[in-house]
């Protein structure tokens, strides 16, 4: 038998197991599970150089596709580069299998190259971590290794799903005689685990029922996801019965629900709102963006809060929470929802109506306002594509896009890195995305987020569907738009970092349809020919705008906010 033998028929626990994508950085200690993966049939294997890059590479094909994307990398450094995107990963819920070649453990700390503290390195930001023993005699090292390796891989599904990290000290000689026989083994054993996610017995929904309806003002809120269409029904049923608010920024991707209260942040610009407190408040999914719905839940408590998640640590983001309901949401709003009485519709009126009234002014607004990466953004989300999966990089990018919204569609699908909010992963998420994917994908990224996270393209991968919106104000904009900062002498040098990029050459160099405007008329007439799905290859807009002016036209619009109609 081959010596590396439980490490080739990794690759084989990985195919029958389910896995199909597998995410390789090159490398030399991690040769025996590279040529494990790249010879395997049955596996779709990519190389990206660059293990920041393929890390949330592998993000954005898991999300796609909801099972564990692999990732492999040799040893030192380059382990720690898959850090950022592993903390994503964590936060969002979203499985990868991290295999990370190591030194043997004696050459640890002994100034041998490529050498660093690899065991247990993502912390607690890795939802299960082990190291794989580093001889293989026995038969119980294969059988341990076999043992770790379907764990690791259950642990990574099971809810809620995450990425996990099995380190792997590997001994050379790394490669395999020429003579010597190749492949895997029949014997390979998988250990399925079956879990489904816990139920409330009906005595515990009738309680939940009884509580429900002492409370007049309804309020739900939905954090980041991808609901189901059933699931999208099931709210929409509950919203019509009952008459209670259902709230979802642009993370939650309910924006084409009929009633849906959808601009909450700009909803909530105005300092008092007391008219709309909650008297019990729901709260299900991930992460929202809305500060200021943060700030005016946190003031404006209700009586009760009940958050709605199968398992997991749950938060307290609006620092309310008295109940936390174990079960998937789907389940729970179609089953609570049996028997209960309308509530008083004149709280859902309102919401509603201020919702309403943020939409028009908002559409307003820009007619009559300079040209800006805020403006230019309102004409690109209202020409995006049927079927379109949107891409939105943090800072500016995401909050403009909160403010807008997005058209009432339900073909219209969008992610964002809002799990640990940081702007280095999200063009290397789009890839994996559109690697996932025949859909438009459709990236909306600011300068800095962009020129920082190059390496995405950097690869041999086509991406015939993906479509880059560049916003080009050439340095970190939103400093200039937040107080603090902007009031400081040291804005310029030390928080805005100004830069003289542009993107021309980048799209060059990687094979990109390269088009450029800087102002309203460049940019209506390049739209059409930029989004025609028609390419073989991506294609990159880039928006040049004005800080000053992007500054000058958001105070503009929050001014408006706040001045705007009681609520």
């Amino acid at each position: 038998m081959y010596r590396l033998q439980p490490l080739v028929d990794i690759a084989e626990l990985c195919h029958r197991q389910g896995l199909r994508d597998v995410i390789l950085s090159p490398g030399s200690r991690c040769a025996p599970l590279t040529l494990a993966f790249a010879r395997h049939p049955h596996l779709r294997v990519r190389s990206i150089p660059d293990e920041r890059a393929a890390a949330f590479i592998a993000l954005g094909l898991a999300q796609q596709t909801g099972q564990p994307v692999v990732l492999v990398c040799t040893s030192g450094t380059a382990a720690l580069n898959y850090g950022p995107a592993v903390a994503e990963a964590f936060y969002q819920n979203v499985p990868l299998l991290l295999l990370t070649a190591d030194r043997p453990p004696e050459w640890i700390d002994q100034w041998d190259g490529q050498t660093i503290r690899q065991a247990h390195v993502y912390g607690r930001h890795a939802k299960w971590s082990r190291e794989l023993p580093v001889s293989y005699e026995h038969p119980d090292a294969a059988w341990h290794i076999n043992r770790q390796v379907n764990e690791a891989i259950n642990y990574a599904r099971e809810t809620p799903a995450g990425p996990v990290h099995l380190n792997i000290p590997v001994r050379e000689p790394f490669y395999p005689d020429p003579a010597e026989p190749y492949g895997y083994s029949d014997a390979v054993r998988v250990i399925a685990m079956s879990a489904d996610a816990p139920e409330l017995s009906e005595a515990q929904y009738r309680a939940l029922r009884d509580e429900w309806q002492t409370y007049e003002r309804i309020l739900v809120v939905a954090g980041q996801g991808r609901p189901t269409a059933a699931f999208r029904q099931v709210l929409k049923r509950l919203s019509e019965k009952t008459g209670a608010v259902l709230v979802g920024d642009v993370l939650s991707n309910l924006h084409d629900l009929p009633g849906v209260v959808d601009r909450p942040d700009a909803l909530l610009m105005k300092g008092e709102q007391a008219a709309l407190q909650p008297d019990l408040l729901i709260t299900f999914g991930q992460s929202v963006i809305s500060k200021n719905l943060k700030l005016f839940l946190r003031k404006h408590a209700p009586r009760a809060h009940w958050h709605v998640q199968p398992a997991g640590e749950v938060p307290d983001t609006f620092q309310t929470l008295t109940r936390v309901i174990r079960t998937e949401p789907s389940r729970f709003f179609s089953r609570v929802s049996r028997g209960l009485r309308a509530s008083p519709r004149s709280y859902a009126e309102t919401w509603r109506a201020a919702n309403q009234r943020v939409r028009q002014a908002t559409d307003r607004f820009f007619q009559h306002q300079p040209f800006g990466e805020f403006g230019a953004l309102s004409a690109v989300v209202q020409h995006l594509p049927k079927g379109t999966q949107v891409h939105v990089a943090n800072s500016m990018a995401i909050r403009y896009v909160n403010f807008l919204g997005l058209p009432a569609r339900r073909d219209l699908t969008l992610f964002a890195n809002r799990g640990t909010s940081g702007i280095d992963g999200s063009s290397s998420t789009a890839v994996g995305a559109a690697l996932a994917t025949n859909q438009p994908v459709v990236l909306i990224t600011g300068d800095l987020a962009f020129f920082y996270d190059r390496n995405a393209f950097w690869h041999q991968e086509p991406l015939p569907n993906l479509r880059i919106v560049l916003l080009n104000n050439h340095g970190g904009g939103i400093f200039r738009m937040i107080d603090g900062p902007r009031q400081q002498p040291e804005l310029e040098p030390f928080f805005e970092t100004r830069q003289a990029l542009r993107a021309e050459n980048t799209a060059r160099d990687f094979g990109m349809t390269y088009y450029f405007a800087e102002g309203k008329e460049a940019l209506r007439r390049h739209l059409p020919d930029f989004f025609n799905q028609t390419s073989d290859r991506p294609r990159l807009l880039e928006i040049e705008t004005h800080n000053l002016t992007n500054a000058d036209v958001f105070d503009q619009y929050k001014q408006m906010l706040r001045a705007g109609e009681k609520l």
